[in-house]
């Protein structure tokens, strides 16, 4: 249950070592420093130096296992980390992977990896956290989108309908559980500089990580479903909308 200041107790981190997600934690930290989170991922020095970071800033931290790129593990790792342990106030789901956007259209096991991750994985952790939301009766459930599943482009188009897929489910999600007391909530970041799209040119409107932690945070606050960051994305993506293919094709995105 979140506290008297409107701030989460405690707080799952579904793909624990992505960088917004940290930044959203941290952000919560520098208001409550007893914060407990829970770090699903992979074993890595990337979530070992993540789990430390955030035992230094005050937090109460557990590391749990989860490959979401394993279907068959997946759902019981999954199942652990929402078993048991005081109410979960925030679950952000935000593993995924980039991938080699060229090798995706041409080779099936890549392409399936990105389909497993960033879709079914997304997909597992949404049902699985719902259940354990609404029997609570509270709680918020985030996945961290992208623009990139909005209107998908040449250049990432296998990433980007795997994006799409997620976004739709939990939208979806959203109405199933909004009379359950669980909240549901969209983000969709343009680039952002993170690990994941380091090497790759920036893009129009490129963000921090802690810029669309800022977004996450208030758009939690003002109970909204679908977060654009920046907010400016939301109005580009509308116009890319309604562009002709033809003419689409030949934007230098």
């Amino acid at each position: 249950m979140k506290d008297a200041n409107n701030l989460p107790q405690r707080v799952v981190l579904v793909g624990g070592t992505s960088a917004i997600a940290l930044a959203t934690v941290h952000r919560w930290l520098d208001r409550r420093a007893d914060l407990e989170v829970v770090l699903a991922a992979r074993p890595s020095p990337a979530r070992a130096a993540a789990a430390d970071a955030l035992r230094h800033a005050g937090a109460r931290v557990t590391e749990a296992d989860l490959d979401l790129a394993g279907a068959d593990t997946a759902r019981e790792q999954l199942g652990a980390v929402f078993a048991g342990g005081d109410d979960i106030d925030v679950v952000l789901v935000a593993a995924g992977v980039l991938g080699d956007q060229e090798a995706a259209w041409q080779d099936v096991d890549v392409a399936l990896l990105l389909g497993q991750v960033n879709y079914t994985g997304a997909v597992l952790a949404g049902v699985l956290a719902a259940q354990r939301l609404r029997g609570q009766g509270h709680g918020a459930l985030v996945l961290l989108s992208s623009v990139a599943g909005e209107r998908v482009r040449r250049s990432n188009f296998a990433y980007g309908a795997s994006k799409a897929g997620a976004d739709a489910f939990y939208l979806g999600l959203a109405e199933a559980v909004r009379d359950y007391g669980v909240q549901v909530m969209v983000v969709r970041p343009g680039f952002v500089r993170t690990p994941m799209t380091h090497g790759l040119s920036e893009a129009p409107l490129a963000q921090d990580p802690s810029q669309v932690a800022a977004a996450i945070i208030d758009g939690l606050a003002a109970h909204q479903r679908i977060v654009w960051s920046p907010a400016a994305m939301r109005w580009v993506m509308s116009a890319l909308r309604h562009v002709p293919y033809p003419v689409f094709r030949r934007l230098p995105i």
